[in-house]
């Protein structure tokens, strides 16, 4: 199965073609798993920086982390560099490949750089998702420092909607697969004013985030 979304506002202004994800089943073992398509040649991967006056603030939201705690992103991210995703950990290749790519850029970040920097996990999935499951994924990924989130979905639901990222409610197809339609790209937050000022695409890199990690820890422009 395999859909393509139209996002809306921020992305919709970047001209932006967005992704659904073909999930598995419940059991996250046998379903059908649909590969994202992507369109628009964001495949370059390079950050798209917003318009001035376009830049988006971080959403008011607070869920469940890792550790069973509550988290509140815009106070626990408050004059940090920040990378905002949202997605689910039965993902069969789009999320994964986000935090993995995320994953290794981070880890060639100095002590000191790590420190301020946050990578956030939102769930698209957040009944499957529970906090020990998302550790033990973001883990695996190489997001041992990732900050992973998860709650009620309507709350995120509505949190992705005013940043444009498309996050839609996951179905269970005839087949018992599950279908979690969500946007792709990662957001990038400046720690001079906490709004996003760059978008990542599908097409992202490794490589093209290790040479952008350190001047967004700065509040450059990569």
């Amino acid at each position: 199965m395999r859909t393509t979304i139209l996002g809306t506002a921020v992305v919709a202004a970047a001209a932006l073609t967005l992704t659904a994800c073909g999930g598995s089943d419940s059991d996250g073992d046998k379903g059908k798993a649909s590969a994202a398509e992507v369109k628009g040649g964001q495949q370059s991967g390079k950050a798209i920086s917003l318009d001035k006056g376009k830049e988006k603030p971080k959403p008011d939201l607070v869920l469940t982390d890792t550790d069973g705690k509550k988290y509140d992103l815009i106070k626990e991210t408050k004059g940090r560099p920040t990378l905002l995703f949202f997605g689910y950990t039965h993902c069969p290749d789009v999320c994964p490949l986000s935090m993995s790519n995320l994953g290794i850029a981070e880890k060639k970040l100095s002590k000191a750089e790590r420190e301020k920097l946050r990578v956030v996990f939102v769930s698209t999935d957040p009944k499957r998702d529970t906090p020990k499951r998302i550790r033990t994924w973001l883990n695996a990924q190489g997001g041992t420092d990732f900050v992973g989130l998860t709650g009620d979905f309507d709350t995120i639901q509505a949190a992705a909607r005013t940043l444009g990222i498309y996050v839609d409610k996951p179905k269970k197809e005839k087949d018992g697969s599950i279908t979690v339609g969500h946007g792709a790209e990662v957001l990038g937050y400046a720690p001079q004013d906490n709004k996003a000022h760059w978008i990542y695409t599908t097409g992202t890199t490794a490589e093209q985030y290790t040479k952008d990690l350190p001047k967004i820890v700065k509040g450059q422009n990569p």
